[in-house]
């Protein structure tokens, strides 16, 4: 069964006005570094964020539990010093000039992008999904592209900025877009043309190494894998439980679809691009791009016509009734956004910080 793996990013955050807190070194210290231990946690570009990876799986119950445990753990070593760990996309509040974590390679990012940095201050959902080759990733990168807007609808969790709201479910799609490589990447001929293009870009805008290119989706350099970064921190683990079953099945598509010789599907890039843009303002709660017709459809309507799409693949990973189930759970109670504008309309900051501490709890 095709391989896959999650990175979540969390911020640490000031328990009463959940401003993000530097104490990134302090915790990541302090977390379990049992070897057995599955999966690591390393720091991110801010001192008030960290990144965890997980190991490789098969099984989405595998991810559940593994995510779980690591979550209980790390709420409970942020707790002891004071703050709570909270995936969101961005804090409610925020740095006038965040500090960046001591790391010669962060350093230098910040210094080529300049005063991005300050309103740079975003977590992220990464799926990992293994692919047989290069050539084979980059197949499947070309028809899961056409679906980066659907994904970002099912996963927005960002819709406050300095103290107030947005407007949009993500607001950090919003604040990336000031990123000199971002969104949807182009389609590619092959793997030489991807290696070309990508590196082609180093030492442009910023971009320090292959790394730092931004594209929602990407074929990673350290790992056989295609990595998708379209979504936003999540509260709990129900969303990134549903865009990790998703984008497995979309990247088994994908290579399936390369064996058989289907071409993918065409979509111009400056409508990805405005998709991406438009999913972050309304998430699910309105229209979405269908890569098919190339109109603005009912979010629910493109959501059944991606099940349809990756109809096959649910059904060799055993994850068709776990997907229906969660989906069913996002119709129901919303997407991190609206749940965060729900508790903040209805009693304001404290409001607002009773949904954060439940979801770190």
């Amino acid at each position: 069964m095709t391989t896959f793996g999650i990175e979540e990013e969390f911020f640490l955050v000031d328990p009463r006005s959940l401003r993000p807190a530097g104490l990134a070194d302090t915790v990541v210290h302090d977390l379990s570094t049992d070897a057995e231990a599955p999966g690591f946690v390393t720091h991110e570009f801010l001192a008030s964020q960290l990144e965890r990876s997980t190991a490789v799986f098969t099984e989405l119950a595998e991810a559940e539990a593994d995510l779980a445990g690591f979550r209980s753990e790390l709420a409970a070593t942020a707790r002891m010093h004071g703050v709570l760990a909270v995936g969101t996309g961005t804090t409610f509040d925020a740095d006038a000039a965040p500090t960046l974590t001591d790391s010669a390679r962060y350093q230098r990012i910040g210094a080529g992008v300049r005063g991005v940095v300050r309103d740079h201050q975003i977590c992220a959902t990464h799926v990992h999904v293994g692919v047989p080759s290069r050539e084979a990733g980059v197949h499947a990168l070309n028809c899961v592209r056409v679906w980066l807007p659907t994904l970002m609808a099912l996963t927005g969790n960002s819709p406050f900025w300095r103290g107030r709201e947005t407007g949009f479910d993500s607001w950090r799609a919003v604040i990336m877009r000031r990123w000199a490589t971002t969104g949807c990447p182009p389609a590619f001929a092959d793997a030489a043309d991807y290696e070309r293009r990508i590196r082609r870009l180093v030492g442009v805008g910023a971009t320090v190494d292959t790394a730092t290119v931004a594209w929602y989706a990407r074929l990673s350099e350290a790992y056989p894998t295609l990595e998708v970064r379209v979504a936003d921190a999540q509260l709990d683990l129900a969303p990134t439980l549903l865009l990790a079953a998703l984008t497995r099945a979309l990247v088994v598509t994908g290579l399936a679809e390369a064996e058989r010789g289907a071409p993918p599907p065409e979509v111009e890039h400056e409508l990805l691009d405005a998709a991406l843009w438009h999913a972050s303002r309304d998430g699910i709660q309105g229209k979405l791009l269908d890569p098919a017709s190339r109109q603005l459809v009912a979010a629910r309507a493109v959501t059944g016509n991606l099940l349809r799409y990756i109809d096959d693949a649910l059904d060799a990973s055993g994850d068709r009734s776990r997907v229906i189930a969660l989906l069913e759970r996002l119709w129901r109670i919303g997407t991190g956004a609206q749940q965060q504008q729900r508790y903040f309309r209805a009693g304001g900051l404290p409001g607002l910080r009773t949904l954060v501490e439940s979801s770190s709890a």
